[in-house]
């Protein structure tokens, strides 16, 4: 993990000048743990070491990651600051992303949630805090946010807009506690196709509503006709133009506004003159429901057959890899390239996976967890009739060396245009490369280090120490976190080695993480 930067400007940690107090223009991040005095009550130590471990795993790493600044944490929060406004709403979507899948084995009146609120604003700077209205409106705005929400206010929004990929919903101006004047507060999509679900959802509820006026009207229109006396009501049924108004209009408006789910059968059969049964038995049938991934057409991914053998898996390079120890894998294929954009999304689109991928078809798929991971495989293994899996970690290591033993598969010393890294040399970016633009290893893989994080089967332990020697998947032990391999293109060099590992939550997902797959003969 990086170094949390100091957020002082200029003074290198001591006390500011007499005079004038430094100020700076800044995106400002507040956190704040939603019932935590009642999650105190109920488990005082565990909580306090729940909340511990989420500032050190996630939201102290996350605020590097991003370009920012811890200020301080307050026990039940944290205040950070960044030079850009799209770093500090990127960091609070990756926060509150990992918290759900943190949360996911918890009961719900244990889980530890964050309001977190986002201004942009001129701040005053001294050694230990950050003060003005920048943060006083950032507070405000995490006050009124709700559990597991990012909320910015206008000033940000105007900076992000059409710069970060997700969806916003306006929650208009809002009074707050000491603010002069109102505030304008939005509330983060990061997926930005919620936008359209939550207009469609008004739209339908308008729809519905407009349904529920037109059947108390046709009520209305019918209760007068039949209070009418029966010389009367004849004299109406004989008009040639009260039934028409009433038959054709009423129903086949308020049947589909009334149900959630509209069928185009109904609405022919009210505004057509009855025919025998023959006719009506053809009428057009409803929607039919959506595909099973075996219907769909499935792009399998590119695979290469590795023979199997035996080598020295691990280094003393690191803990973690220790001990060096022998083992012996069985023939094996493994994807040439990871998964894709393009081949999670046929995925999505059979709705066998959790979500859609943004970036380019050709670039690796990345924010993936370990189980989402699971999900394309299973979806690619009913679609392919084929057992597609995640390779164990003995079989990535051993095709990632390429039957090579030095600290990279090309060599001990690192070279341009080997892999993608933060400190690789060329095609180093801000986003990760498109698969297949580095030179592929001896097995003719490629982004193999580098590129992006892939998740394995086996599940993480600190060291080799009692590892399978069969080149199987190492299974046992707490499954809460499984292993990734390979470093991405935000790391740096020592992540390329092929002897690399590293652990994370299973269920939490994070931008770097993507994976390949695997399948036995």
């Amino acid at each position: 993990m990086g170094e949390i930067r100091d957020f002082r400007s200029g003074n290198r940690g001591e006390p500011p000048p007499s005079g004038a107090l430094p100020r700076r223009l800044a995106a400002i991040i507040v956190g704040d743990i939603a019932s935590y005095s009642r999650l105190m009550q109920a488990d005082e130590e565990g909580t306090h070491a729940r909340v511990k471990r989420i500032e050190r795993d996630l939201i102290m790493p996350s605020i590097v990651e991003h370009h920012g600044s811890l200020v301080k944490t307050t026990g039940d929060g944290f205040i950070a600051i960044f030079d850009s406004p799209v770093e500090a709403v990127r960091c609070s979507i990756v926060i509150q992303q990992n918290l759900v899948g943190r949360n996911t084995s918890q009961p719900k009146h244990s889980r530890i949630e964050y309001r977190i609120g986002v201004n942009l604003g001129d701040v005053i700077v001294e050694p230990d805090d950050i003060y003005g209205d920048g943060v006083n409106i950032a507070t405000r705005i995490e006050g009124i946010a709700e559990p597991g929400q990012v909320y910015i206010s206008g000033a940000i929004y105007e900076q992000i807009k059409h710069k970060v990929v997700c969806g916003y919903e306006s929650l208009g101006d809002r009074k707050v506690k000491n603010i002069t004047d109102p505030v304008r507060v939005y509330r983060v999509l990061p997926d930005a196709d919620a936008v359209g679900r939550t207009r469609s959802r008004r739209e339908n509820a308008l729809i519905f509503f407009l349904g529920i006026s037109v059947l108390i009207i046709a009520a209305g229109v019918l209760w007068y006709l039949l209070s009418q006396p029966a010389g009367r009501r004849n004299e109406q049924a004989a008009a040639p133009t009260a039934a028409p108004t009433v038959a054709p209009t009423v129903a086949p408006t308020v049947a589909p506004a009334a149900s959630p789910s509209p069928q185009p059968a109904p609405r022919e059969a009210a505004t057509q003159t009855p025919e025998p049964s023959p006719t009506l038995a053809s009428a057009p049938p409803p929607p039919s429901p959506v595909p099973s991934p075996s219907a769909i057409p499935v792009r399998e991914p590119e695979m290469i057959a590795i023979r199997g053998g035996s080598f020295a898996m691990g280094s003393n390079d690191d803990p973690t890899e220790r001990p060096v120890h022998q083992v012996t894998v069985k023939p094996f294929s493994i994807g040439k390239y990871p998964v894709t954009v393009q081949q999670w999304n046929e995925c999505a689109a059979a709705k066998a996976c959790a979500f859609t991928a943004v970036g380019k078809d050709d670039a690796p798929v990345s924010n993936v967890s370990w189980t989402d991971a699971q999900q394309y495989v299973a979806y690619l293994s009913q679609a392919a009739k084929k057992p597609y899996r995640l390779p164990s970690e003995a079989e990535w290591e051993y095709a990632a060396r390429g039957g090579t033993q030095g600290k990279y598969w090309w060599g001990d010393k690192l070279q341009p245009g080997m892999a993608g890294c933060k400190d690789c040399g060329d095609l180093a970016a801000e986003q990760p490369a498109k698969v297949g633009s580095f030179k592929p290893n001896p097995f003719g893989l490629y982004d193999m280090g580098g590129a992006i994080d892939q998740w394995v089967e086996d599940c993480w332990h600190r060291s080799y120490q009692g590892a399978p020697g069969d080149g199987s998947a190492w299974t046992g032990g707490d499954c809460a976190s499984h292993v990734l391999r390979s470093g991405s293109w935000k790391n740096d060099s020592r992540y390329v080695r092929p002897s690399n590992r590293d652990g994370y939550d299973t269920n939490v997902r994070y931008p770097t993480h993507g994976f390949r797959v695997a399948l036995s003969p």
